[in-house]
């Protein structure tokens, strides 16, 4: 048991000092004159290059979104963007399921090359001091995170790791953030410098040695990085829709940002969504005020994604039919959560070899839905085809 403590507290004092990382770029303008700083991570261009490709690295097309980087690489070799972001790729491979250690070796070798591309211009070419410092404590953050996962749980590695951060971190200081890119490490330390000492007293010595944080300050720039960044804007609603729901205990608003996650990344099973939803389901079953069927029909829709990606179908099914009953309940079944889980649950029995089944969901679909209405002509070519089977 104390061991198990232990772990924890040091995860936490890892965790804590690699949220630091990012807050160099969030620092990171006022001690080099605008006039000969350069910003790659602002670029227009560049921004308009990896827009898809960041839409197909999130949404788990990591091939399309590597074609992309790769051309990048080609284009700013010497910069270390590319190379962080193929390092995204393998580091999203890893996310949904912490066990699997096949993606490590690349994941960390791209943060490796980071690193030595950032040691590069941090030393030589002064005009991108700024973004160095921020790229070197990033990959640094990245492979310290990976280290203190319980499923790997190398604590000497990440605390070199996150020590490495801290060293940027305090290079950093005196400087001004004025980029929402930016501004994701301010919105982590100023949020987490206080829930750590009110959830880990006996931490409290050890945080008088950082600036004081304000939590309210950092939901606050952390909803501006959701809604304004480029490259830093999931990954904020991500960290924004785990605070919410694991802290702040605000349910309602961690689904509202995984809903969003999920409709706009429908293929990436979100491992954060999966508690969040679970958690509204067990407060709706346990009565309490502010949980209904609207949110469970949310909840339950998101669960049956979850685990029909995992191919999982037993699962899968259940909550589907459980969203289609909360639909039920509150008469929504013309909506896009309604129809769609019974596209789902018609899909399923036709892979079970249950056609009847089948054709019934999605008759019910042509029968709830406009003609015009994407799942009225998904349902109508399903029912074509296996009216041709037959």
């Amino acid at each position: 048991m104390r061991n198990k403590v232990l772990r924890s507290v040091f995860s936490v004092l890892v965790t804590f000092s690699l949220l630091w990382v990012a807050t160099i770029g969030a620092q990171a303008q006022e001690k080099v004159k605008k006039d000969t700083t350069i910003i790659l991570l602002s670029d227009l261009t560049v921004q308009l290059e990896c827009a898809q490709a960041l839409d197909d690295l999130y949404n788990f097309k990591f091939d399309k979104a590597e074609q992309q980087f790769r051309w990048l690489k080609q284009k700013y070799k010497w910069h270390p963007l590319p190379y962080f972001l193929m390092g995204l790729i393998e580091w999203w491979k890893i996310m949904p399921d912490l066990t699997n250690k096949q993606y490590d070796e690349r994941f960390l070798a791209y943060m490796d090359t980071t690193i030595l591309v950032s040691e590069n211009l941090y030393k030589k070419h002064p005009p991108y001091k700024v973004e160095s410092m921020f790229f070197l404590a990033a990959a640094y953050g990245f492979k310290g995170r990976l280290y203190s996962e319980e499923e790997r749980k190398n604590w000497t590695k990440a605390a070199a790791a996150g020590k490495q951060s801290l060293n940027y971190l305090e290079k950093s200081k005196g400087y001004h953030s004025l980029s929402p890119e930016l501004l994701f490490g301010d919105a982590l330390y100023n949020y987490f410098s206080e829930w750590v000492p009110e959830n880990y007293p006996s931490l409290k010595p050890v945080m008088w040695l950082f600036p004081k944080g304000d939590k309210a300050l950092g939901l606050k720039q952390l909803k501006e990085v959701s809604y304004n960044a480029f490259y830093t804007r999931t990954e904020a609603m991500v960290w924004l829709m785990r605070i919410q729901n694991s802290y702040e205990n605000n349910k309602q608003e961690a689904l509202h940002l995984s809903s969003y996650l999920n409709k706009t990344y429908p293929d990436n099973p979100f491992r954060e969504a999966e508690p969040v939803c679970k958690s509204i389901l067990e407060k709706i079953d346990s009565g309490q005020l502010g949980y209904e069927a609207t949110s469970g029909r949310y909840a339950a829709f998101f669960l049956g994604e979850i685990y029909e990606s995992r191919k999982n179908i037993t699962e899968a099914k259940k909550y589907y039919l459980l969203s289609k009953t909360y639909a039920e309940q509150i008469g929504a079944t013309e909506s896009g959560y309604y129809l769609f889980a019974l596209i789902s649950l018609g899909e399923i029995a036709e892979k079970q070899g249950n056609k009847t089944e089948a054709k019934y969901y999605f008759k019910e679909v042509k029968k709830r839905s406009n003609r015009k209405d994407e799942a009225f002509k998904d349902a109508k070519k399903r029912l074509k085809k296996l009216e041709k089977e037959e």
